[in-house]
């Protein structure tokens, strides 16, 4: 399984497990000019934006330790101007992170929703 059929994968199972814990997914791949962000999910009244990170062996670290700083703010960055555009502002937002860890056979080792993974 390539990079791409990996992440797709992982996006997937992301999905339907936040789905299962009752978020409700608004939208998938969200794009603007300052990057892209895998979900949008509402969780009861709060607006989530998801990133979705799948590994398949942790010799680079963990999915959650991929996200470096320039990539917490483009998620900030993206979030806000999500909320602009849907005219959002002032509602209650965070920004998980859905770790995904899969095993060479392609046998999901570990997914784990971690809430408010990027502080605001």
């Amino acid at each position: 399984m390539d990079r791409r059929a990996l992440g797709k994968r992982g996006e997937g199972l992301a999905a339907r497990r936040l789905a299962a814990e009752g978020y409700r997914i608004l939208a998938r791949n969200y794009r603007c000019a300052m990057g892209e962000v895998d979900l949008v999910a509402a969780d009861g009244d709060c607006l989530v934006f998801v990133e979705v990170r799948t590994r398949r062996d942790d010799s680079w670290g963990t999915p959650e330790e991929s996200i470096t700083a320039a990539k917490q703010a483009r998620l900030v960055a993206i979030a806000e101007h999500y909320l602009a555009e849907h005219v959002l502002e002032g509602s209650d937002w965070r920004i998980d992170v859905v770790a995904v860890e899969m095993s060479a056979a392609g046998l999901v080792r570990r997914l784990e929703i971690i809430k408010d993974a990027v502080r605001l």
